[in-house]
């Protein structure tokens, strides 16, 4: 049976808090980095909903029941139809790839939510140039203040805002969250909540491999 929709999925939050509040172009992270948040996002998202799993030596299918969100039951299939198994980091590469597209059906969701507009344009008279202002900033408002609440504080987090803040901490986006001054005191704090999750551990690993070219294993 099919799940009602999610609310703000992870990957929209990750696109909210890359999105300028003011003009709807993208802010922070931006090439592989960018890319492999998208593509940890989905993966957190299968994971915490008990979808997918994974150990030293593959990322597999735990439940194909779908979710109702056509990006994830998409990735779930794939997941589920994957031969042989393979590594978190062989997926999170293989959709780095494709983040383009994806980002695009994420955007195109939250437009259709009343949370975005599309608006087209050119630069230069020239280039496409496709922005997403906020419509609604409450969900943006929202995901900033709950991460900085768990990070500023010592309070034991939600496994979702654990795996967000360590998806925020390997791909750049912490920035996007605290002040330099406030980044500098929580180091260490980030760093605990980053390790709280095995699933976000093992995409961490995976995306510091990719982006800075490290062991070809499971971290």
């Amino acid at each position: 049976m099919t799940e009602s929709p999610l609310p703000v999925t992870m990957p929209e939050e990750i696109l909210l808090l890359t999105l300028d509040d003011a003009t709807g172009r993208t802010v922070g992270a931006s090439g592989v980095a960018a890319d492999l948040a998208m593509a940890g996002a989905m993966l957190m998202e299968l994971a915490l909903a008990g979808r997918i799993d994974s150990d030293p030596d593959q990322l597999y299918q735990t439940d194909p029941a779908p979710l109702g969100e056509a990006p994830l039951d998409a990735l779930l299939a794939r997941i589920g139809a994957q031969q042989p198994p393979q590594l978190s980091r062989w997926w999170m590469e293989t959709l780095a790839k494709e983040a383009a597209r994806l980002r695009a059906a994420w955007l195109e969701r939250l437009v259709g939510r009343g949370i975005l507009k599309r608006e087209k344009g050119r630069v230069f008279w020239v280039f496409p140039d496709h922005r997403y202002p906020k419509l609604d900033d409450r969900q943006t408002r929202e995901v900033r203040a709950r991460l900085r609440g768990v990070i500023l504080a010592d309070a034991i987090p939600e496994p979702r805002d654990a795996m967000l803040i360590g998806l925020c901490r390997i791909t750049g986006l912490i920035p996007l969250l605290l002040s330099a001054e406030e980044s500098a005191r929580a180091e260490g704090r980030v760093a605990q909540l980053a390790a709280l999750e095995e699933m976000a551990r093992s995409l961490a690993a995976s995306a510091r491999d990719l982006s800075f070219g490290g062991p070809q294993g499971e971290g």
